[in-house]
């Protein structure tokens, strides 16, 4: 049996994201090549892609619509975690053999992670994290950080010599980060709304949310859009995104004040 990540034993949990795309096609090859996804379905010009049988992104077809605004609220990143730092490691060797351009690569304390955009503007990270018994928390905030990734002591990571051919099993949407208006306002809702807990903030601009006792499911920052109003329809990148909860007793769709959808789904026994 697998081992389950630390992050999808908690009551709450992302397990799904939806983007809309100008290209479909050649944004999924984007995620099989790049990322390591595999194409698992496909449901009228939508592409479903995933880690072993695990539907993990669904890339919509939308033809018409306009690029992303990154001032504007929507998706800062998808966070896809690997299921062990060998994983990580192996990972980052295809990623520097392949040349794969990368925007930065942090340590973060609680993990550590790789990031990327990919060709229509959307984050992704790739991440792998520490062993949760390791974290610090002070009462109910945990230390994260923002150091520079050790490559090198990362690439010596035992089982490193296997090569990645694709993202293994047990690989999850670890957590979504959204850009909003008001940072304060969204930490607001998602307690509400879906019963997070705040777990880390800076400076009002940053938040993060998760529950059971993970780093976070969920960011939300207004670096970029502070002040941003709801998304327009008509543009590319999130569509919706989908957490699994204990406590749903049936799917439902909420819209976050910036016009982000997110579905409901109860957690599959």
């Amino acid at each position: 049996m697998d081992k389950i990540s630390f992050a999808a034993t908690a009551p709450t949990h992302v397990s799904k994201v939806g983007i809309k795309a100008r290209d479909a096609d050649a944004l999924a090859k984007y995620y099989e090549d790049v990322v390591g996804l595999r194409e698992i379905s496909r449901k009228g010009q939508s592409v479903i892609l995933g880690a072993g049988e695990t539907p993990l992104l669904e890339i919509e077809q939308a033809s018409a619509v306009r690029a992303d605004d990154p001032q504007s609220a929507g998706l800062y990143h998808t966070a896809f975690l690997l299921p062990a730092r060998a994983d990580l490691a192996r990972w980052a060797r295809r990623a520097i053999d392949k040349r794969t351009p990368i925007v930065g690569a942090s340590d973060h304390l609680v993990s550590e992670a790789i990031y990327l955009t990919d060709p229509e503007g959307n984050g992704v990270e790739i991440y792998a994290d520490r062993p949760h018994e390791s974290w610090k928390w002070n009462g109910s905030s945990v230390q994260m950080g923002t150091e520079a990734l050790d490559v090198g002591n990362l690439l010596g990571e035992p089982g490193n010599e296997v090569p990645f051919d694709m993202a293994p099993d047990g690989t999850m949407v670890g957590h979504l980060h959204l850009r909003v208006g008001n940072a304060k306002e969204a930490e607001s809702w998602w307690q509400n709304e879906l019963g997070l807990q705040t777990v880390a903030g800076f400076g009002g601009s940053a938040v993060f949310m998760s529950t059971g006792g993970y780093h976070h499911h969920v960011a939300a920052n207004s670096w970029q859009s502070r002040g941003a109003g709801r998304r327009d329809n008509d543009r590319s990148g999130l569509a919706w995104a989908e957490f699994s909860s204990a406590d749903a007793k049936e799917e439902r769709e909420i819209v976050d004040p910036w016009g982000n959808v997110i579905r409901i789904v109860p957690e599959k026994g």
